[in-house]
């Protein structure tokens, strides 16, 4: 996993101390999932067929899934997959998360944040995500309690 580095040096007569501040991967995506989570019409983001049968073992949705996060020293560049709302604007979900995601993650780390790409996995009523969320829910608790 690769570690985000920032250097700092602060100088005395005598030593030059070299301070470091680090963020794993994950912690970029993390705060990129919440950003991404705050816009509305963005219902939920989308790991793939992987992430729904791990999603199924857990008792809360993974924020990272669907996200993937390539941190430099100084800089930051993300790919988002979604399910919007159906009957939004998605260009200006588009934007709107573009500009969240970059003022969270900057203001958080320090990061510029250089690329932000969002795929649009699928579009959903919201009534139709929140059936689908509780079925998914319901068949995780069943699963859970026939391994017990």
């Amino acid at each position: 996993m690769a570690v985000n580095e920032t250097n700092t040096a602060v100088k005395s007569q005598e030593n030059t101390h070299q301070n470091t501040l680090t963020f794993e991967d994950q912690v970029i995506k993390k705060i990129a999932g919440i950003a991404a989570n705050e816009i509305k019409g963005i219902l939920s983001m989308s790991g793939g067929f992987m992430s729904g049968l791990t999603d199924r073992f857990r008792s809360t949705e993974d924020i990272t899934k669907g996200i993937n996060a390539e941190v430099g020293e100084k800089q930051v560049a993300l790919d988002l997959k979604v399910i919007v709302e159906y009957g939004k604007n998605v260009p200006a979900i588009f934007s709107e998360t573009v500009n969240n995601v970059k003022k969270s993650v900057h203001e958080m780390t320090g990061l510029e944040v250089v690329e932000v790409n969002m795929h649009v996995e699928d579009v959903m009523a919201r009534s139709e995500f929140e059936a689908k969320t509780d079925r998914d829910k319901e068949q995780s608790q069943n699963v859970i309690l026939n391994k017990i």
